[in-house]
């Protein structure tokens, strides 16, 4: 037992010493450990534990609350980051001195400390350690007594989106704020009624201005924001700013002079989003910067982002400057010219603002795309401005949904398609362009085993060679070509034309696809493709790069979007033979001169004009009745430089591709006239 007991109590005489120690090797036992610990603190801008630290003399000269409320206050105005400290050891230390040199990073760059802090030993409770003699030169350097911290923000511009001629459709303007002074509203009936006016012409509710009205920083002369508007509805505020206690400010804004015609093109900025932020971590931006939301202005973000610049002044208690802790230089956002041409791009929506569709153009010899519209569309100045939730709900809800990017799709391109089987029957030999092939009634099927299921045509032409194929758009004569190509070799040549593959241009679009397999191993699927039906799907720009190849010499064209002096390149070198493009583009022409071709409609005098209409038709089943889409793409033939491809939708009660072909015509009159 006795032996028991004496172990025991050298467990506890362990016990106790191992406690003794760590309660010693929590104590900073220097300076500079405790000025470390300090530190620490100091980094995470634990402002309440740094006064711990402070000796009896600092703690006497500020308060708590103070110290805590000054260095809230001056580093949330300076938007102070991760402080970096690195203390030298020296033989001052034994007199409680410790140098150090520290940054601090704040929305003006980096604020360099080169300080010492002197600490002084003293005892509290039955504890001897070192406590910090704090000066304000602790909190920012040069900082002394009652000093101030001012921030100065040195503004910068985001870069502009010019077209081709330096015509913008992106830029930095003013905006038309619509302003309140509460003291010049009346009172009583007289203050109701004035603001039920205000909310009916400016489309917002009494609620939204009175809240606004009882906000806590909101006197009687003060200026309370209601709505921004574009500065261009002059009608609007002049007849707003007659009422009583009403006023505009004019305030910097991005302005898109298009609107409608070019909003799905450029996009629009906003506020970033908490989401954003976290998407674009380390970048410079912060909770008040703006960010490109859609279109253009995201594609290029990069590129047109402005970044602000700041100085940090430290200021007497008069306000005036002592010094500079930092500073950082405002950076322009560099301009985005594209090769859109403005007068093109109005040409095409001006066409399609009633419709539903897309329109693109593009120089076929050049590549340079020169339109790209999409509608309906919307304002995008409405977004910079301030969209209420209701007329966002307006715009996502409308059936027509005049917020989706319609050129950047890809769909069923119909007859539109019929040249590419061509081309690629001809590379096969798979036919003779002259040979009339003689074809009875208006449908057809290879064999019986096709079932209930025929090839329809619109013509009852007893024979068609590959012209009058294309004049007439005769589906059956396009059905039979795919068969004698082959599912396998259809679909390998289809690669040539960049199926299945991403456009080379810096706005996203969908790739086009021959089939969802990529495969045409069904002999239905197969002739159904010859003619742009079946699963083919073709994005509009893809396919007037496709076409380029016809005035081209068989090479498909590289797109450009961004304005450049380098020589044009081409993006599928020999897609088709020199010869085969010459042919098709020749027969192409008849389309649109031949008395039966199929743009008739679209004959310009003058201008000889080649290309091909489409009609994809989307039915539940054969013979019945559902929606068809019109398409037509057309270039000028002498001197090539537009090649319009447009898209209606939903023209099942107006013949089809008929309600396109005048539209292109309108685009073609409109930009070739002298």
């Amino acid at each position: 037992m006795k032996r028991l007991r004496s172990y025991s109590v050298c467990v506890f005489l362990i016990l106790l010493t191992v406690t003794l120690l760590a309660g010693c090797g929590g104590q900073d036992t220097t300076p500079e450990d405790r000025f470390q610990s300090y530190v620490n603190a100091w980094k995470n801008q634990n402002f309440s534990k740094m006064y711990g630290y402070l000796s009896k003399k600092s703690q006497k000269a500020i308060s708590k609350s103070d110290f805590i409320a000054r260095y809230e206050r001056i580093y949330d105005g300076i938007e102070a980051g991760k402080l970096s400290v690195h203390a030298k050891k020296t033989d001052e230390n034994k007199e409680g001195t410790v140098p150090f040199k520290a940054t601090l990073p704040t929305v003006a760059g980096p604020a360099r400390f080169s300080e010492s802090v002197h600490l002084t030993k003293e005892t509290r409770g039955d504890k001897e350690n070192w406590y910090i003699d704090w000066k304000p030169s602790l909190i920012l350097p040069k900082m002394t007594g009652e000093d101030k911290v001012s921030v100065e923000t040195l503004p910068s511009e985001r870069g502009e989106i010019l077209d081709r001629n330096g015509r913008p459709l992106a830029m930095n303007g003013t905006a038309s704020r619509i302003d309140v002074i509460p003291g010049k509203l009346g009172s009583g009936d007289k203050r109701a009624r004035t603001i039920a006016q205000i909310a009916e012409r400016l489309g917002v509710t009494k609620q939204q201005i009175n809240d606004a009205l009882s906000a806590s920083w909101v006197k009687d002369d003060s200026l309370v924001p209601i709505k921004t508007i574009d500065a261009s509805r002059t009608d609007l505020v002049s007849e707003v700013t007659q009422l009583p206690g009403v006023v505009k400010t004019d305030v910097d804004s991005r302005v898109y002079p298009d609107k409608e015609a070019s909003a799905h093109l450029t996009g629009y900025v906003g506020p970033i989003t908490a989401e954003l932020l976290k998407k674009h971590p380390n970048e410079g931006y912060n909770d008040q910067s703006e960010i490109g939301r859609t279109g253009l202005e995201q594609i290029f973000e990069k590129q047109l982002r402005r970044q602000d610049g700041a100085v940090i002044h430290i200021v007497d208690p008069t306000g005036a400057e002592k010094s500079v802790v930092a500073q950082k230089e405002p950076k322009d956002g560099q301009d985005v010219q594209l090769t859109i041409d403005r007068r093109v791009q109005d040409a095409l929506y001006n066409e399609l603002k009633k419709e539903a569709g897309t329109g693109v153009a593009i120089d076929p010899k050049t590549g340079d795309v020169l339109g790209l519209v999409s509608a309906p569309s919307y304002n995008p100045n409405d977004f910079v401005f301030g969209l209420s939730s209701g007329d966002y709900n307006k715009l996502s809800k409308d059936p027509k949904k005049p917020l989706l990017n319609r050129f950047t799709a890809a769909s069923a391109p119909g007859s539109t398609f019929k040249p590419v089987t061509a081309a690629i029957a001809l590379n096969r030999s798979a036919i003779d362009p002259g040979k009339e092939v003689p074809i009875n009634g208006k449908k057809w099927q290879a064999n019986k085993s096709w079932g209930d299921y025929y090839v329809t045509r619109l013509d009852s032409a007893p024979k068609v060679d590959m012209e009058k194929a294309l004049y007439l758009s005769d589906n059956i004569y396009f059905a039979q070509t795919a068969l004698k190509i082959g599912g396998d070799h259809f679909a390998a040549d289809s690669k040539k034309f960049g199926f299945g593959e991403a456009l080379p241009i810096p706005y996203p679009v969908q790739k086009s696809s021959l089939s969802r397999s990529g495969k045409l191993n069904e002999s239905t699927l197969l002739a159904n493709s010859g003619y742009g039906q079946g699963q083919v799907q073709v994005n509009p720009l893809h396919l007037s790069l496709i076409y380029s190849a016809f005035v081209n010499d068989g090479s498909i064209i590289k797109p450009r979007l961004v304005k450049t002096d380098a020589a044009p390149e081409f993006w599928k070198k020999q897609a088709m033979s020199k010869e085969t493009a010459q042919l098709i583009s020749k027969d192409l022409v008849q389309v649109i001169e031949n008395p039966a071709g199929t743009a008739r409609n679209a004959r310009i005098s003058g201008v000889t004009l080649a290309g091909k209409t489409g009609t994809p038709e989307f039915k539940n089943k054969q013979g019945g009745s559902g929606r068809e889409n019109g398409w037509f793409v057309a270039y000028n033939t002498k001197n090539p430089k537009l090649m319009v491809t447009m898209v209606v939708e939903n023209t099942q009660d107006r013949g089809g591709s008929h309600a396109v072909t005048s539209k292109v015509k309108n685009v073609f009159q409109k930009i070739f006239k002298p």
